[in-house]
């Protein structure tokens, strides 16, 4: 969880416009529609790939997670990536992400246990906050 001083309507463009995610989320360019969530590394290549479950702007995603960039990881089973985004008063949100379903992915589940979705969000805060990237997250 991370409190933003955005509205939820710059939150949700943060994390579905690839011109954005590029600057906090490992310099994945992530393509979002009803459908899909898809990231690309910076040289193109697939990163992860998987169906929308729910699609609410700018309120909830909810999507399969599936990392492509590793062939070990690319064998396990999805996994499930849910992001909440709830208004303030105050000019500010909570952005709660859960990353669950992780039983058949163990090696996904310590891949981004840790500091791994720390550093996105606050790389996501960030840039929102102050309309740069934090250092070393591009």
């Amino acid at each position: 969880q991370v409190f933003i001083k955005a509205s939820p309507e710059q939150i949700w463009e943060a994390i579905t416009t690839p011109d954005i995610t590029e600057q906090y989320f490992h310099t994945a360019r992530v393509n979002v529609s009803p459908e899909r969530y898809i990231s690309h590394g910076p040289d193109g290549t697939a990163w992860g790939d998987g169906p929308v479950l729910e699609f609410d702007p700018p309120r909830k995603l909810v999507h399969e997670w599936r990392s492509l960039y590793d062939p070990e990881l690319a064998k396990e089973e999805p996994s499930r990536v849910t992001w909440e985004i709830e208004a303030r008063d105050g000019g500010y949100c909570l952005l709660t992400l859960t990353h669950d379903q992780l039983d058949g992915a163990p090696k996904t589940a310590l891949s981004v246990s840790g500091e791994g979705w720390t550093f996105v969000l606050s790389g996501l805060k960030t840039v929102l906050e102050t309309g740069k990237p934090l250092a070393g997250a591009a």
